[in-house]
């Protein structure tokens, strides 16, 4: 090298691109951890409300949720869809705000198409669960719920097209500031229209619903607020020439939306379905099966939260060409959200008969027999985690590449060819009930926590890697 020959940059070391990666992505995790934990404070406030209004109002409650929940997750695919298309468009190229605002445009536009099916499906939810065998004093109560929900289902699913803009533009405590204050309105709202305060008629169930209902309107005009406020949201001008087509991009929010809603409908029908089985066991049992669930899904928001952060880093730097740290991303967000719920795993395998506890008073000796149950179930739910980690980011990251198709099929087939079977062939013919359930819940979860990640590895590899084995 002759002396006037400048000297070549040093690469950076592999553990600097892992410090600076774990960095901007659990910055960016962060607000989207507190956003899900707000969501869930939503959820818990109707439950700790209809419980004070009576044990028949909570039980119409939790069976009018299931109807709801089930055309939520219809909607939100579509929904979700928003955030990989906006990462890789800005990853392409980062001045294009046409083509976010087309994207964010036709989200709407897509809730807009989805709102009629859905609300005919809410109405439907007394006549529904009456044809499911449930006792008509819950379906009549959980059908008064439900179909108030119709209203505000069309806002709370603009609120996560909205949401999922502002998380891939770099901005996701907006939403969540805006959750924080609608679980001060919900609360607001249940306790004023259920019981009757401040001059409100008692409208009970129907209080409920136009609760919730409400929560939705309210997040989505907070969020548009916001985003008219915030100068950064703002420039893309997400609502200018809202009627405006962009057929292309409508029927990619769809190609990937419906994938990525059959997915999340996978996973969520095996826990209702088993669920059902617990019950089938006894009142102990299943409420046993309610704590631990309950604790883990309370812990889940962790890894859920750097799931939805690695769409968008996985996403950006896929939009750009650059695989090689759509890559890295990838697999810190894996290691970060397996290296969290690891920790609680610790804590589910030699705390878990004090964290059963924290759900009762002075146990009664039933509640002392629930007990030794969930300790039971969390002791299993410490590998769960894991998997339920893995399989959640390993299917989120993927989500980062527009890879929805194969992610529904291997849901599908972890979750009902593998999971459910060694559910039920744990609990009955072998005898083990509530926790041959769970050992099966965690052997699905194990095998699509592999398959999504070798998934992610096989896409992500780079020419000079070596061909995989096998996916």
């Amino acid at each position: 090298m002759s002396a006037s020959t400048p000297p070549t940059p040093a690469a950076p070391s592999r553990w600097m691109a892992w410090r600076v990666e774990t960095v901007a992505l659990v910055t960016l995790a962060i607000p989207l951890v507190f956003t899900q934990l707000a969501q869930m404070a939503v959820m818990t406030t109707d439950v700790i409300m209809l419980g004070r209004l009576s044990q028949t109002a909570l039980a119409a409650g939790a069976i009018g949720s299931t109807i709801y929940y089930f055309a939520w997750l219809i909607g939100a695919g579509p929904s979700q869809a928003v955030a990989p298309m906006i990462a890789q468009s800005l990853g392409a190229d980062p001045d294009n705000r046409e083509a976010v605002r087309a994207i964010v445009r036709m989200g709407l536009w897509a809730v807009a198409l989805l709102a009629l099916p859905m609300a005919a499906l809410l109405v439907s939810a007394e006549w529904i669960l009456l044809h499911l065998g449930q006792d008509p004093l819950l379906a009549k109560g959980a059908g008064q719920f439900v179909s108030v929900l119709a209203i505000g289902m069309p806002f709370t699913l603009g609120f996560l097209v909205l949401r999922n803009f502002a998380t891939s533009t770099g901005k996701p405590r907006a939403a969540m500031w805006v959750m924080l204050a609608t679980i001060l309105w919900n609360a607001l709202a249940d306790y004023v229209l259920i019981f009757g305060h401040f001059g409100f008629p008692r409208l009970e169930m129907v209080g409920a619903g136009i609760a919730t209902a409400s929560s939705g309107i309210f997040s989505f005009v907070a969020m548009v607020l916001i985003i008219w406020l915030d100068p950064d949201l703002r420039v893309y001008q997400p609502f200018k020439g809202l009627f405006i087509p962009a057929h292309r991009l409508l029927a990619e929010v769809f190609r990937l939306g419906i994938p990525i809603g059959m997915t999340m409908i996978f996973e969520a029908m095996l826990f209702n379905v088993m669920t059902l089985v617990m019950g089938t066991f006894g009142t102990d049992q299943l409420a046993a099966h309610q704590v631990a669930l309950n604790f883990a899904s309370v812990t889940f928001m962790v890894p859920l939260g750097i799931g939805m952060a690695a769409t968008v880093r996985v996403g950006v730097a896929t939009g750009r060409g650059d695989m090689e740290a759509a890559r890295l991303s990838g697999f810190v967000a894996m290691a970060v959200g397996v290296g969290f719920i690891s920790l609680t795993g610790i804590a589910m395998a030699f705390a878990g008969r004090q964290i059963a506890s924290l759900y009762f008073g002075p146990p009664t000796a039933q509640e002392t027999q629930v007990i030794t149950y969930a300790t039971q179930f969390l002791m299993i739910a410490a590998a769960f985690q894991v998997f339920d980690a893995l399989q959640v980011v390993g299917g989120l990251s993927l989500r980062g590449l527009k890879d929805a198709r194969v992610p529904m099929i291997i849901a599908g087939a972890s979750y009902w060819l593998a999971g459910a079977p060694i559910c039920l062939i744990l609990a009955i013919p072998f005898g083990l009930k509530g926790v041959g359930v769970w050992i099966g819940l965690a052997a699905g979860l194990a095998v699509a926590a592999v398959a999504m990640c070798l998934r992610f590895e096989w896409l992500t590899r780079t020419p000079d890697r070596p061909l995989p084995i096998s996916v």
